[in-house]
């Protein structure tokens, strides 16, 4: 087999990947594309280990080893970034990631809130 066809089968799944990070809303799908990103990282080392070990005399084999190492390392931040996500679902009562940041920096929810500026909270104030 030709290493182009794992390559391009990777950089697909990495670019689907990165759309889903870049255009979901939900933090658990933008986890879910982090991991698809990682496993298109995973198929190009196992790729090109397989590529690299028929040119050369001795078989190392290090591009199977450093994918073990980072499914180890994706099982461990999906288990703490879906415990951190299912925690800040329990308080907030949302995962969507726009109204989290929202919340953190301290925004109104938009010109139609019920909440009153603070311009009208320091002509309330001075008054």
């Amino acid at each position: 087999m030709h290493l182009a066809y794992p390559a391009v089968l990777s950089a697909l799944l990495f670019c689907t990947g990165l759309y889903g990070v870049l255009a979901r809303r939900n933090a658990i799908l933008v986890l879910m594309s982090v991991e698809l990103m990682l496993n298109a990282v995973n198929l190009n080392l196992v790729a090109f280990d397989v590529w690299l070990s028929r040119t050369a005399a001795e078989t190392l084999h290090s591009g199977q080893a450093l994918t073990l190492f980072t499914i180890a390392i994706a099982a461990a931040e999906i288990g703490i970034g879906l415990a951190i996500v299912l925690a800040v679902y329990r308080n907030r009562g949302t995962s969507d990631i726009d109204r989290l940041r929202d919340a953190a920096e301290g925004h109104d929810d938009g010109p139609d809130s019920d909440a009153p500026t603070t311009a009208a909270k320091k002509a309330e104030a001075t008054a």
